[in-house]
């Protein structure tokens, strides 16, 4: 009998799309929204690419404690946990918001929030893989990723629009609209983790799973490690390591510098954008785009193998953040419906490729994590991959302040010639990927 029968018998759809969107909800709000936030209280790009790439390091670090998550207590425990951790965090937010150290104590309240959120995605997708049986879990992944999107789009395309409404009412006071916004976060939080305390199941294999001591599983932990950088020859783990670090540097310069030069005025070089018009082009717009790139990515993949992709998936990821260039000496008028179209039209183009390209990435992933402890080593993976995010994104904000919007999408491009770089030296099987017959 399977281990993972449900003691409460509980249909999954009671519980598997609030659990995603929690995971993806607080994950948006730390590596988008805040940075829009701290962009209307005043920061410069300089301040905001290096404070806030800061809050990338918890999800880098995870795999480091992802064996205790195991070892301690339950998933659902830590579900519950983390969930209500995260609700005080976005109330901390709110409440610092309108304090002499409302940076410091913001920042600090989101780093709360990036642990617990990084924590909560461990926990999650283990109570996931516990309480579904195989089936189930082919049957929801679906469900779960679009929830998880779902998450995505009311993050940057709801939550940033709503305190430009509010500044309106409450004459531009930004922390106090701010403030407000987070205060409901807050609540939808609390909110969440009252329904989950009620509809998780207890599942029978969580509660009675065999837990290690803490000196087996530090000593597990140890030996993943050194199996990750030993599984290979020295020279194919060294062009995995650059490839996941470098394979999205372009990405990682422009991941804050675009929602600034959006919502920037003319006079600063940015399109000067409504929150209510960046929710619309960036937020929901581009962010369809991301997602139909990605279903595209994978069909393709997924028939002819990576290998036959690889190039084309490669330029699709590079060659459409020309558009940036374009919009920056272009500069088009977008109090006009024509305008804000054709704008929008471009970043559903960017992010369409970028969710092509980006295929690629996760497949290698998965490509280098086959054999013993694939599931550490996938985590080990998509840590080296957001490092690969944080530091240059650390260094964008001094960069575009040094050079202007127009010569710092340049810049972007050259930089593509790194990602080209490090695929070149990739060795791939050309059947991985393909469907098998």
């Amino acid at each position: 009998m399977n281990k993972s029968i449900k003691t409460k018998g509980r249909n999954p759809w009671a519980w598997v799309p609030t659990l995603y969107f929690a995971e993806g909800l607080p994950n948006v709000l730390v590596t988008g929204v805040a940075a829009v936030m701290y962009m209307q209280m005043g920061l410069t790009d300089t301040e905001l690419a290096l404070y806030t790439g800061w809050l990338n390091l918890p999800w880098i670090i995870k795999p480091l404690w992802s064996p205790f998550v195991d070892l301690l207590l339950t998933k659902r425990w830590w579900i519950l946990s983390m969930q209500i951790l995260i609700g005080a965090a976005l109330a901390g937010v709110a409440f610092t918001l309108n304090t002499p150290v409302w940076f410091q104590m913001s920042m600090c309240c989101f780093f709360i929030m990036a642990f617990a959120s990084a924590t909560h995605d461990i926990s999650a997708d283990g109570y996931y893989m516990i309480e579904l049986d195989e089936h189930r879990q082919t049957y929801f992944v679906g469900i779960r990723n679009t929830f998880y999107r779902l998450a995505v789009i009311f993050g940057n395309g709801v939550v940033v629009a709503i305190p430009g409404m509010l500044m309106v009412w409450f004459r531009n006071s930004v922390a106090f609209a701010w403030s407000l916004v987070f205060y409901g976060l807050a609540g939808i939080f609390i909110a969440l983790w009252l329904f989950h305390s009620f509809v998780l199941p207890n599942s029978t294999a969580d509660s009675e799973k065999t837990r290690s001591s803490a000196a087996e599983v530090w000593s597990g932990l140890k030996h993943t490690l050194s199996t990750f950088f030993t599984k290979f020859p020295v020279r194919t783990t060294v062009i995995a390591i650059c490839f996941l670090l470098l394979y999205r540097f372009p990405e990682a310069l422009l991941n804050t510098m675009t929602k600034t030069f959006l919502m920037r005025p003319n006079s600063e070089g940015g399109l000067g954008m409504a929150p209510t018009e960046y929710g619309l082009s960036y937020g929901t717009v581009g962010l369809i785009g991301l997602t139909l790139g990605g279903i595209l990515g994978g069909i393709l993949v997924s028939r002819d193998g990576m290998k036959r992709w690889l190039w084309p998936l490669v330029c699709a990821i590079t060659l459409p953040d020309a558009v940036y260039i374009y919009l920056a000496y272009a500069m088009p008028d977008i109090s006009t419906v024509m305008g804000l179209s054709f704008v929008s039209t471009c970043l559903f183009i960017e992010q369409f490729g970028y969710g092509l390209g980006f295929t690629v990435l996760t497949l290698y992933m998965l490509y280098y994590s086959q054999g013993e402890f694939k599931t550490s080593h996938y985590s080990i993976c998509t840590g080296i991959s957001y490092l690969g995010l944080m530091l240059p994104g650390m260094v964008s904000g001094w960069i575009k302040d040094s050079v202007g919007y127009q010569t710092f999408f340049i810049i972007v491009m050259a930089t593509c010639v790194l990602t080209f770089l490090v695929t070149w030296f990739l060795k791939i099987d050309p059947d991985f990927g393909k469907k098998k017959q």
